[in-house]
């Protein structure tokens, strides 16, 4: 077995494992009263797929990026929530009922936008919309619905999972985090000097500090989770769509892998700072 295929192994196990923890903690009343709330869709489809592109369009201007580092930035953009979202939330003592119905709606919204819009903005780019919606339907709704299903009618057993699939999700999100590191570090390291990373980091800081900020009456506790997830990407449907691009200009792929180590250490200080934030119960 090789490397890579450890590292595809790992990446489905803690996608799995995270989405898993995350609908066993959900309460289904409380998460399908977010999840038709029009507020709710509202704010995901402002900040996932209006301000985040156009965040991305004004950092392609201001810093003087190439072409390849710009493509990425721009598909980056276009994927918010990533699977280890659920293990953020929860450092963040934020509303994990609300982050469940918020990872439908993410999720849904990927599969219908990132394939209508990432060829619009990239050139050369062609995604089919099944190919990018399989995989999210598969690692990322299955098996939230099904362990919101176990949590509604077994609760007891819900209750002695929970913990034992957080640990499995923390230590493949490791995994995955050092395989990056060992696989692709020259590539990253290659980057230095570059604005690429800059960039990228004023990504997930201006989006998270926006959608945190600007809540139009959101609870503390969902405001953290909404931003935790508008930092994050979902770095299997950047991959997917990235695959469907005939000439990618080079740098584009190191550009979009960059996405895990920087995403997760400014969604670490965020969470930690949120759960500062959070009210006394």
């Amino acid at each position: 077995m090789s490397m890579q295929d450890v590292f595809n192994i790992s990446v489905v196990i803690f996608t799995v494992t995270n989405i898993g923890a995350l609908g066993l903690e959900a309460n289904l009343r409380e998460a399908l009263k977010s999840l038709f709330g029009l507020r709710a869709i509202g704010l995901v489809l402002l900040w996932g797929w209006v301000v985040g592109p156009a965040l991305a369009f004004l950092l392609i201007r201001l810093l003087p990026l190439s072409e390849g580092h710009a493509a990425g930035l721009l598909l980056i953009s276009l994927a918010p929530t990533a699977p280890f979202f659920p293990i953020m939330v929860r450092r963040a003592h934020g509303d994990m009922s609300f982050a469940a119905s918020f990872m439908m709606l993410t999720t849904a919204g990927v599969v219908l936008f990132l394939p209508l819009l990432a060829p619009r903005l990239i050139d050369g780019l062609t995604v089919d919309e099944w190919s990018l919606a399989k995989p999210l339907l598969v690692l990322v709704l299955l098996p939230l619905l099904i362990s919101v299903a176990i949590r509604e009618f077994a609760p007891n057993a819900a209750a002695k999972l929970l913990p034992v699939i957080n640990r499995i999700g923390v230590v493949f999100l490791l995994v995955t985090l050092v395989l990056t590191l060992v696989m692709y570090g020259r590539d990253l390291l290659g980057l230095v000097g570059s604005f690429a990373p800059g960039a990228q980091v004023l990504f997930f800081v201006a989006i998270t500090a926006l959608s945190y900020t600007i809540h139009f009456g959101l609870t503390q506790p969902q405001r953290s989770a909404m931003a935790l997830g508008m930092c994050t990407r979902n770095i299997a449907a950047v991959f997917a769509a990235f695959f469907g691009i005939a000439d990618a200009p080079p740098g584009m792929f190191v550009m979009i892998i960059l996405v895990v180590p920087l995403a997760a250490i400014v969604a670490m200080i965020a969470a930690h700072l949120f759960a500062r934030k959070r009210p006394a119960s």
